[in-house]
């Protein structure tokens, strides 16, 4: 599935992804494919960027969680933003 980050918690480092469902996804610094990026994605943030992104729903009790979540970065793959 893919979606875009609609939120991060730096200090927590954990974000939402909003997919291209509908539905509001939790993920993770540690469910990112390349967990380094997570800075990047920060200051993509920052300069009010939309980031597009790749995820794997999974069920949680706490609701949709996102899994194996990775950046896009063919601009012909990137969702548009549906922010309800």
């Amino acid at each position: 599935m893919n979606g875009i980050i609609k939120k991060l918690v730096s200090d927590k480092q954990f974000g939402f992804i909003t997919g291209t469902d509908g539905k509001e996804y939790f993920f993770h610094k540690q469910d990112l494919v390349d967990q380094n990026s997570f800075r990047d994605l920060e200051v993509d943030m920052d300069e009010g960027l939309f980031i597009a992104v790749s995820f794997e729903s999974v069920p949680s009790t706490k609701g949709p969680r996102a899994a194996s979540v990775k950046r896009i970065t063919d601009p012909q793959a990137s969702p548009t933003p549906n922010m309800g």
